[in-house]
């Protein structure tokens, strides 16, 4: 029976059993539990786009806004339209996870991709951020609005938000299986809610009796007065800053053709219909909140709780007990569905990365499936970079969505342009009609990216701006040490393979004489030299002469001890001269023999340092020598003697 090590017991207590690798074919979703995974995301960000048009529109034209809002929402809907149509183009085509990034490698070259790389991953990173702050922001809401008062709970904004990002990696880590019964239900909880808040508040305006939210109230975002002209006066600017906080609602939209190896074959048809429904949900659902938002006048509050789809739902419902009942359920929900919504990109992530990673564009260990057979590195990577965020911003929506549209603007941008190239070169049916849609949407999404850049450059765009073309530079410069490693390595004149000498000695560097150099003699023994030397450099005279006296006195090893004076302590520097004169007729070939003492525990590691390595580092460039480390269990060693068992040189 195969012992375990401690680390991995606790590793498969958490996680579960591992999974084998035959079965990653097994751990495919359907389309309503993908649905459910990969659309939260997208649907859930219909919980704050609107209430980030009002931000930019309220403090400029005050309860114009809630008028103003509503072509600005049809603007957003007009592309959510092309974008759709764009990307089911996507999933039909390329049925591989990595969306815009395999579009824009296929169409435009590998360097060019990049700017698709990077785009999408920070929009995860950026994504996991604003969905759990989001969802931490519906829960304080709940408690500002049913709580009785019971509203100083701003301060766990952070906090929470933390524990939420944690739990989701450690779902993720369990599997994709468990992930997508985890996940999939409060999608289908928050479209209930929605729909309950729709259907209550349009019956209660029918009869003349849905009330409006108080614009005065303390805590409120300021409220403008309009001064007349074009749109209730405000500004070409303000519109596009409203157009471009609205344009977060569409976030989430290319999850689906990212993640399409997590889809059951036919992975094309049923990613194309599972678009298509998200699609269509998540133009319901905008359309609602925004329409109600026109009606009831929910306003943004300057700390973001309570959030304006909390106060539709409180002023739907009206007061008493039934009506708490529903803004629990639809606060409950909301929370959830943001929370889940964060969960899109642990699935996104580690595929697209790993993606990236087989181009060699990305560290090769995010191509790596771990335990429970998900890409491991790639999900503990987003999880610390979405940390790190959430503690840069303290977790507030208002100033991560300053970060968030421009990644998967740029990444609409791509896959766009790049279908457009692909259908440019080909001769099909309606082809002409692809060529427009992929185009308009290309350019358009590539003039959100510009007003996004433009119009909330101050507020934090800047930083995006920056990081893409370094992240570029980052993926593009990564790839030529890969293609300048290979291209050395991948050198292979003929008969590389035979001897170039006729003689092989063996060192065996000596310490002390104890097992691990007992073990190390064997070896050098198995490979058969013409000769074995055991090596003794003199640093500290006492000890070599203890030494030489128990080695002479021993009957466990024939071979005879060899000191060497290093009168100037620099061991590495006598061991090179010594390997140098060995060699010297380039006729023989050394191999350097270095016993490694491990130690399991940290006080062993702490007590007793490894020279093996930098042994190695020593001699690399010399010809004809080789460096081997011998490692040696001496905790196994010291456990076997304190159980009175007999030593072993294995």
């Amino acid at each position: 029976m195969t012992l375990e090590r401690p680390m991995y017991r606790v590793k498969r207590r958490l996680l579960g059993k591992p999974l084998t690798t035959e079965r990653v074919g097994e751990e495919k979703l359907s389309n309503r539990t993908a649905l459910g995974v990969l659309a939260s995301d997208c649907i859930s960000s219909s919980a704050y786009g609107s209430e980030e048009m009002l931000r930019v529109l309220v403090p400029v034209v005050g309860a114009a806004a809630f008028t103003l809002v509503m072509p600005v929402t049809g603007a957003i809907l007009a592309v959510l339209l092309l974008l759709t149509l764009c990307y089911s183009d996507v999933v039909s085509i390329y049925t591989r996870a990595g969306g815009s990034y395999v579009v824009a490698r296929e169409n435009f070259g590998p360097n060019v991709a990049q700017v698709a790389a990077v785009a999408l991953l920070v929009d995860y990173i950026v994504t996991v951020a604003v969905q759990v702050s989001a969802g931490t922001n519906a829960l304080i809401s709940l408690a500002h609005l049913a709580g009785n008062g019971w509203t100083g709970l701003d301060h766990l904004q952070l906090p929470v938000s933390v524990v939420v990002i944690v739990l989701l990696a450690y779902g993720n880590l369990r599997g994709i299986r468990e992930a997508g019964r985890m996940f999939a239900l409060p999608a289908y909880l928050f479209i209930a809610a929605m729909g309950l808040v729709f259907l209550v508040a349009g019956v209660r305006g029918l009869m003349g009796g849905l009330p409006h939210a108080d614009l005065g109230a303390a805590g409120v975002v300021p409220s403008g007065t309009p001064q007349g002209g074009w749109l209730y006066g405000a500004s070409l600017f303000i519109v596009l800053r409203a157009f471009a906080n609205g344009g977060s609602s569409l976030t989430g939209l290319e999850a689906i053709s990212n993640g399409i190896s997590a889809f059951r074959e036919p992975q094309g048809r049923n990613a194309r219909r599972t678009l298509v429904v998200m699609s269509c949900v998540l133009a319901v659902l905008v359309l609602g909140v925004s329409t109600l938002a026109h009606f009831t006048h929910a306003v943004p509050y300057t700390d973001g709780t309570p959030t304006v789809i909390a106060q539709e739902a409180r002023l739907a419902f009206g007061n008493g007990a039934v009506a708490t009942a529903g803004l629990v359920f639809v606060q409950l929900a909301t929370a959830l569905v943001l929370y889940t919504g964060a969960n899109t990109p642990f699935t996104g992530f580690p595929f697209l990365a790993s993606f990236v990673a087989q181009d060699r564009f990305l560290p090769r260990v995010l191509t790596r499936r771990g335990h429970r057979l998900a890409f491991s590195n790639g999900i503990v990577t987003l999880a610390a970079l979405s940390l790190a965020l959430l503690l840069v911003t303290g977790a507030s929506v208002d100033r991560l969505v300053a970060l968030y549209a421009i990644g998967v603007f740029t990444a609409f941008t791509m896959a766009g342009a790049g279908l457009t190239a692909y259908h440019l070169r080909r001769r099909e049916p309606l082809r002409r009609p692809k060529i427009v849609v992929n185009a308009l949407a290309a350019a358009v999404s590539a003039a959100v990216v510009l007003i996004f850049a433009v119009t909330k450059f101050t507020e934090g765009a800047w930083l995006v701006v920056v990081i893409f073309p370094l992240g570029v530079w980052a993926l593009i410069r990564i790839n030529r040490e890969y293609r300048r490693e290979a291209a050395a390595l991948g050198r292979l004149p003929k008969g590389a393979d035979r001897p170039r000498t006729h003689h092989h000695q063996v060192f065996v560097l000596v310490e002390t004489l104890d097992l691990a150099t007992l073990k190390a003699l064997r070896y050098a023994h198995e490979l058969r030299p013409d000769n074995v030397r055991a090596v003794h450099f003199v640093i500290d005279g006492a000890h070599a002469v203890r030494l030489s006296a128990r080695w002479a006195s021993t009957s466990a090893t024939s071979v005879e001890l060899e000191l060497v004076d290093c009168p100037d302590r620099r061991l590495r520097h006598a061991m090179r001269e010594l390997a140098v004169r060995t060699t010297e007729g380039e006729d023989t070939s050394l191999t350097v023999l270095v016993p490694r003492r491990m130690y399991a525990n940290a006080l062993g590691k702490l007590l007793h340092r490894g020279t093996g390595e930098k042994m190695a580092r020593t001699l690399d460039q010399l010809p004809h020598v080789v460096v081997t480390i011998l490692p040696f269990n001496a905790s196994h060693a010291m456990r076997a003697l304190e159980s009175h068992h007999l030593p072993d040189v294995e």
